[in-house]
């Protein structure tokens, strides 16, 4: 059962491959905004998948975060999650990620349930449309 208040955390070291130089987002070796971003999805769905039906799965729609600080390579990064609000299929999270030094980023994020052959169904459907 999906209630308020479930919590998520993963972790990162930053790498030559999550800098926003090697993405694309920015010239430097910093742990990149579109990095952090993905951190926050993968923290919110992990947190909840073992609370949903099976079968189901969530999917990201709507993220409000800033990215406060830079991170140097080989420096570890999390993320921490809170369940705020359930709303139906909708969740609504709070997100923290932090480095070894302080919090580097906060914000919103909210994700729906899905049943995921159908929402597989419905996109493979763009590519091939009857």
């Amino acid at each position: 059962m999906l209630t308020t208040g479930i919590q998520g955390r993963q972790e990162t070291i930053v790498s030559e491959t999550n800098t926003a130089k090697a993405v694309g987002s920015g010239t430097l070796e910093v742990f990149a905004t579109p990095a952090m971003i993905t951190l926050i999805e993968e923290t919110a769905l992990k947190s909840v998948a073992p609370f949903l039906d099976e079968g189901c799965g969530t999917v990201g729609t709507l993220l409000n975060v800033t990215h406060d600080a830079p991170t140097p390579l080989g420096m570890k990064v999390w993320c921490e999650t809170k369940l705020i609000e359930v709303d139906g299929r909708r969740l609504v999270f709070e997100a923290e990620a932090f480095d070894e030094t302080g919090r580097i980023g906060k914000g919103r994020h909210e994700r729906f349930i899905v049943q995921n052959e159908k929402f597989q169904r419905k996109a493979n459907s763009k590519a091939n449309p009857a």
